[in-house]
Formats: C-alpha cells, structure tokens, sequence
C-alpha cells in the first residue's frame, strides 16, 4: 500500500461526513490510519515518504486554515464592535448624509452639503418646493473639489421668507464647459444605533429617513 485511503484525503480537503470535523479530531483520525496503513503495509512496497509527507503537510495546512480562520472571525467580532461603539457616541449629534431634503423652519434652515469631485468654475444651488418649482437659486461661484457646507438664508426668490416646510435642493457644477460630478448630502440627527446589518450598524436619522451606515456620514455639526 503506497498511498492514504481516499476517505482520508477526502476529510482532509473538507469533503463528506468527516469533513464537517474539527481539526483536531481530523488530525486524530488522520494518524490513526496513517499508523494502521504503516503497520499493514506491504514490506516489498513500502509508502512513498514524499507521499507521506505531503499528507502530512496537508493536514497541518486545513488545521492552519481553520485557525487564521478563527482569528480572522475574532478581528471582524472586534471592528464590529468597534463600529458600534463609535456609532453610537453620535446618538444625539447632527450629522451630514447622502439626501437632498433642506427644512424650514420658525425663520432657520438646515444646513445642506455638496461634494465636488473636482474644482469647478460655476456651482448653482436650486431649492425646490414640494410641487417640483424652483423657489430659490444659489449662485455659489468657484469652489475647490471636496465636501462644503453650505447654508441657504430660507428667502425665495422675491425677497420674502420661504413658509416652513420641506424642501429638496439641486446641484449644477461645470467646469470648462462640461458638468462636474457632485453629491448631495443632508442634515439629520442621530437618535439611534442598531445592530445586526451584514455591512455594520445602521444610525436612526427618524422616521422622514431611512437609516444609513457609519460610512455614510460625512460631516459631524
């Protein structure tokens, strides 16, 4: 007999019932044949010690496998843990999120954000109402790539106060002529934190948003 049962490298490479083991009792077994098959094997044809090595250095590989595995399993336990507990120092804060909503009210608004995705010679703002009219436009000039801040007075277009409410706003920027990609992002605040998403906890922004994760916050207010 110059090779191990098949049944043995089968368990090996995680296949059938045995597959399904633990490393440990995968090695104990592995041995156990390995000296039953030494022990009954043919004298005249012995077992090839590059062969027997090679198994060997196959179970030591699966028992190294399952072990980075466990430790990978105890890193991604402790991000994620981590991203809780950093999620949830934001409960109470307001915070800047992918949206496009700018409320008004009692004479203030919320702030609004825009991030460039280069420099761009030209960046307007529409605010629009709830009936889809422009009320509003913001000529914000030249502005460098990145996140900015942006405030927006709560006036329409004739001067008078905007009635409270909810609005969305648009962003046109332009650079040498051409559109300049942007992204719109929206005031909320934090009033809680779950678990148990595959990607990371998610922040309760209320009931007018819907929950967004740590990575979606752009700016602390």
């Amino acid at each position: 007999m110059n090779q191990l049962d098949p049944s043995v490298i089968n368990a090996i490479n995680g296949g059938g019932p045995a597959g399904q083991r633990n490393s440990a009792e995968m090695r104990e077994n592995f041995m156990t044949l390995l000296v039953a098959q030494l022990r009954n094997q043919d004298p005249l044809n012995p077992m090839d010690n590059a062969e027997m090595t090679s198994q060997l250095a196959q179970i030591n590989t699966v028992s190294g496998i399952e072990q980075l595995n466990e430790t990978m399993n105890g890193i991604n336990d402790q991000i994620d843990a981590s991203k809780f507990m950093q999620a949830t120092a934001l409960i109470g804060k307001a915070v800047l999120v992918p949206g496009e909503r700018v409320l008004v009210g009692e004479g203030e608004t919320t702030p609004i954000g825009i991030e460039l995705g280069r420099n761009a010679e030209k960046v307007k703002v529409s605010i629009v109402d709830g009936s889809g009219q422009v009320v509003r436009e913001l000529d914000l000039g030249r502005m460098n790539s990145g996140m900015h801040s942006i405030a927006w007075d709560g006036k329409l277009a004739d001067g008078t106060q905007a009635p409270n409410g909810a609005y969305r706003f648009r962003v046109e920027a332009e650079a040498e002529g051409k559109p300049v990609s942007s992204k719109s992002f929206n005031y909320a605040q934090v009033l809680a934190v779950s678990q148990g998403h595959p990607d990371g906890p998610r922040l309760d922004l209320g009931g007018i948003y819907e929950p967004v994760r740590l990575e979606d916050v752009r700016q602390v207010i």
